[in-house]
């Protein structure tokens, strides 16, 4: 096949004041091949796929398209050679129609210069069938109404109706759940026998495996290696990216670690249209997992028990002592936290320096004297020994969050509630969009802190790292909790069965 390449990136350079985001990049496509690109955060795959997309242009180097040597001077130029990008965050307009969206400013006018409804729908119904959903989508609806699948399906097709010949997909299953990935999967193969070449982005490394025929990796703005998928394994993938060996990225617990006795319990806990009759345990220094599919009332049990979302009913206990659950405020004074899965909407404060965000749950502990004055000496120091213990990559505690990598905004927020010594920990989808090696980080954290014993909740929506970093799991299906399995009984098809209705555990 090295006689069907397509689309060429030679010794790409991109340089940002004082950062070389690219340093001497090259990368090749071949036609109707689907091309993973890893790394860690940082490592330059979004610079070069902004590179490839015409939203920056590299300092040094050249982009052949078909033998030819292009230069993209805006996105739209790109388009125009066939290179479409399928970003993370959807780039639909949810109250549009499903043909509106699609053909959004490239809608048929007809001879008074209006819309010509009729025409696009036709349209849209023959851009439907290129994944067979002619009769399953109605071109008039509401893109909002959409399921999250069927919508990046239409962000799909917004792109092909252009006729590209490159799709780059962005961490496309990061909002989807299992069944949605397995759609998006047959959809991606359907683009490959139509010809279309996909370079497809990924922390999900199982994912490469299921779908890439070759993977590259980048390493600080560098071209690490380029390897055939079946000449690799995931620990050597690991190995590539982050420069040093992972023997197992989730940890273990030691031989002599203890698990401590039930201190935390959870009663029929319930929240009208949310979820029903929750009872649960959580021993000291224990991991639980809650697992299950997407829309089973994970997040908002979680978010209950943080007084986000106080239930109708229900008792939370804490060392024999039963729990307020009217806010944040009570959960945080009897030293309960809550990770949020939404870290930039919900999480941080993203205009605020690291040492901000790190006392902002308790800042009373860092009044001077009991004003309403910080005392900064011991902010800062305890945001620098944060830094210090969590490994965060900045170059100050007074930089602003919003200019962190996505791991080390993950760390930064699970420093904050570090911050305040819980008792309990929930945290939720602790690694959702973040690469390898901080993953690696931030489970051995997780793993310091139960050693320590506090107990840990893990609510995820990846299966593997459900598995891998939990004692005991908990599965949940429409609300209520349907199975529990310890982890040494625990496997991939069992909690799987368990979240579909198949089978139980209690």
């Amino acid at each position: 096949m090295s006689d069907n390449i397509y689309l060429e990136l030679r010794n790409i350079t991109k340089t940002f004041p004082g950062v070389k985001a690219l340093d001497n990049v090259s990368f090749d496509l071949r036609k109707g091949e689907v091309h993973a690109l890893c790394g860690e955060n940082g490592a330059g795959k979004s610079t070069l796929i902004h590179v490839l997309g015409g939203v920056y242009a590299p300092n040094a180097g050249q982009i052949i398209i078909n033998g030819e040597d292009v230069k993209f001077e805006s996105p739209l130029y790109a388009a125009r050679c066939g290179v479409a990008v399928v970003y993370q965050e959807l780039s639909l307009v949810s109250n549009l129609s499903v043909a509106e969206n699609i053909f959004a400013n490239r809608q048929p006018i007809g001879k008074l210069g209006m819309i010509n409804r009729k025409k696009l729908y036709a349209d849209t119904k023959e851009a439907l069938k290129l994944f067979g959903l002619e009769n399953d989508i109605d071109p008039s609806v509401r893109v909002g109404d959409l399921s999250v699948a069927n919508q990046q399906v239409i962000e799909i097709l917004k792109s092909m109706t252009n006729n590209p010949k490159i799709l780059v997909f962005d961490e496309p299953t990061s909002s989807l759940t299992s069944v949605e990935k397995d759609e998006l999967f047959t959809n991606i193969k359907k683009l490959k026998g139509m010809g279309i070449s996909c370079i497809y982005i990924s922390h999900h490394l199982n994912e490469i495996f299921e779908i890439a025929d070759r993977v590259t990796v980048l390493r600080d703005g560098k071209h690490v290696t380029t390897q055939n998928v079946k000449d690799v394994d995931e620990d050597k993938l690991i190995t590539y990216m982050v420069g040093r060996e992972i023997s197992n990225i989730y940890g273990r617990r030691e031989a002599d670690e203890k698990i401590g006795d039930v201190y935390f319990e959870v009663k029929n806990l319930s929240l009208k249209g949310k979820f029903k009759d929750i009872s649960f345990s959580l021993r000291r220094g224990e991991i639980l997992g809650i697992s299950g599919l997407v829309g089973a009332g994970r997040t908002e049990m979680g978010m209950s028990i943080f007084g986000v979302m106080p239930p109708d009913s229900g008792e939370v206990w804490l060392e024999g002592k039963k729990q307020k659950l009217s806010s944040p405020f009570d959960a945080i004074e009897n030293k309960i936290a809550y990770l949020t899965e939404d870290r930039k909407v919900q999480g941080l404060f993203l205009n605020m320096s690291v040492r901000d965000n790190y006392i902002a749950p308790d800042t009373f502990k860092y009044a001077k004297n009991g004003l309403r004055f910080i005392n900064n000496k011991d902010a800062d120091n305890a945001a620098e020994e944060a830094v210090q213990k969590l490994k965060i990559a900045t170059p100050s505690i007074m930089q602003k969050v919003n200019n962190l990598s996505g791991g080390n905004q993950q760390k930064v927020l699970l420093s904050m509630w570090m911050g305040i010594n819980p008792k309990v920990l929930i945290v939720d989808e602790p690694t959702r969009g973040v690469d390898v090696g901080a993953k690696n980080d931030i489970y051995r954290l997780l793993r310091n802190m139960a050693k320590q014993g506090i107990g840990i909740i893990v609510i995820s929506s990846d299966l593997m790292e459900v598995l891998g970093i939990s004692d005991r799991i908990l599965v949940m299906k429409e609300g209520q909790i349907v199975g529990e399995v310890n982890c040494d009984e625990a496997t991939e098809e069992k909690v799987v069965s368990m979240a579909a209705g198949v089978g139980t555990a209690l």
